[in-house]
């Protein structure tokens, strides 16, 4: 197995169980002590993991996981947002969807949905929407980064600005009800302070393990949001 490999299922067994242990990897790869450490070091150089004594701990202030490691985080809880949301869009609805591993369950639970346009910058929710002909999708292009199998940047923010939609759904780093919303990506958060400029009504989707903390980019006001929605039921 190559390194990056196996840092990646080092990854994802951090974001599930926010601790892991040297000795315990070891021998579930095969490798030795050393090894282990030596991958532990490159995700805390990288700011995804805190070492301490014997193994490492999720860096959870850290930057953003791949993508592919997110979308596994807490799979239940989103889908029972992604159901909580397809009660509120209605048929012909209008809808920007974000770059969130949240939106892929929003895209799949709206499936049921007739004749909507859906506007988004993820790749993974054009890809989920494939197979619906009958709806209109829309790309904003823009600069691509595989980390988050997203478009970003001053390009995509514009194209934002340039669409008006009925609906916007989008997740995010951390909620706190005093504070605001906040993302950990300074230019994913300009892109979705444009989304929240085009849409008429706003719907933040957010697990409840979001919720009470801040991250490094403000991107709203809570009252900049219409509808909070999270796995144990929607707020104003």
């Amino acid at each position: 197995m190559l390194a990056t490999e196996r840092r990646k299922i080092i990854l994802e067994k951090l974001q599930s169980e926010k601790r892991v242990i040297v000795q315990e990897l070891s021998e579930f790869f095969n490798v030795s002590d050393e090894t282990i450490r030596r991958d532990i070091d490159r995700l805390s150089q990288e700011g995804l993991a805190i070492k301490e004594y014997g193994g490492a701990t999720l860096n959870e202030k850290g930057p953003d996981l791949p993508f592919n490691v997110r979308k596994i985080h807490n799979p239940e809880a989103k889908k029972q947002i992604g159901e909580k949301i397809a009660e509120l869009v209605n048929d012909g609805d209008s809808v920007i969807l974000d770059a969130s591993t949240t939106a892929v369950f929003v895209a799949r639970a709206l499936k049921a949905k007739n004749r909507l346009t859906v506007i988004t910058n993820s790749i993974e929710v054009l890809m989920e929407l494939a197979d619906k002909p009958d709806w209109k999708i829309i790309s904003t292009g823009g600069e691509f980064t595989g980390d988050y199998l997203a478009f970003y940047g001053e390009g995509t923010a514009a194209r934002f600005e340039e669409l008006r939609a009925d609906l916007l759904i989008m997740s995010c780093k951390a909620f706190d009800p005093k504070e605001g919303v906040f993302e950990s990506n300074y230019s994913f958060a300009q892109v979705k302070k444009a989304m929240i400029k085009s849409a008429k009504k706003k719907i933040l989707a957010v697990d409840s393990s979001k919720i009470g903390k801040t991250a490094f980019v403000k991107i709203a006001d809570t009252a900049a949001v219409d509808i909070i929605v999270t796995e144990q039921g929607r707020q104003r």
